[in-house]
């Protein structure tokens, strides 16, 4: 389980980490957030109406599901276990609630690495950089940022994305000394 708030760079990383390592997958989201200009349907996320969300959620098709900034987001269950069962390590990157659904039913089973910039203000100017945001939106996304931060804690692993560089060596460090860990 992969976490960081809004512009923390997890998705550039596990990018790089997918390119290296074909065993690894993404577990790929469903949301019924709108498409974002550059995103492709069916690899960054899975859009859905909100019916067809709630839908899944009565099927107990989720591993987890969370509401965030007004829609939802969830952890296809079928997707999962047809990667475990094919011997594939599957990387969720998702909020610090789902993080937390998953830890509360599946224990200290998985991974959870947390990511953050080396300053809260980098957070502000990354958002602005990326421009899919309204200055509304990046205002909520920073201050729930502030309360994510506070979870660092519960998670197993914390990188710095102060250097795009060095934090992927640190991810593919931390992803190479769990396949040789024994007992979890």
């Amino acid at each position: 389980m992969i976490s960081a708030p809004s512009g923390a760079g997890k998705t550039t990383l596990v990018d790089k980490l997918l390119k290296l390592c074909p065993n690894v997958v993404r577990s790929v989201s469903m949301t019924t957030r709108l498409i974002r200009k550059g995103e492709i349907a069916g690899q960054d996320y899975i859009y859905v109406s909100k019916e067809k969300f709630q839908s899944i959620i009565k099927a107990n098709g989720f591993l987890e599901y969370a509401k965030v900034f007004d829609n939802y987001y969830g952890s296809p269950k079928k997707f999962i276990a047809t990667q475990l069962k094919q011997q594939k390590d599957v990387i969720l990157t998702i909020d610090v609630q789902g993080a937390m659904n998953i830890k509360k039913i599946m224990g200290d089973k998985p991974v959870f690495i947390f990511i953050l910039p080396p300053k809260f203000a980098d957070l502000k100017k990354r958002l602005l950089k990326r421009k899919t945001d309204s200055a509304k939106e990046i205002a909520y996304r920073l201050k729930a940022a502030k309360q994510e931060i506070k979870c660092v804690k519960d998670y197993d692993y914390l990188i710095i994305n102060d250097d795009i560089k060095i934090a992927y060596q640190q991810l593919l460090a931390i992803f190479i000394s769990t396949k040789c860990r024994i007992g979890k």
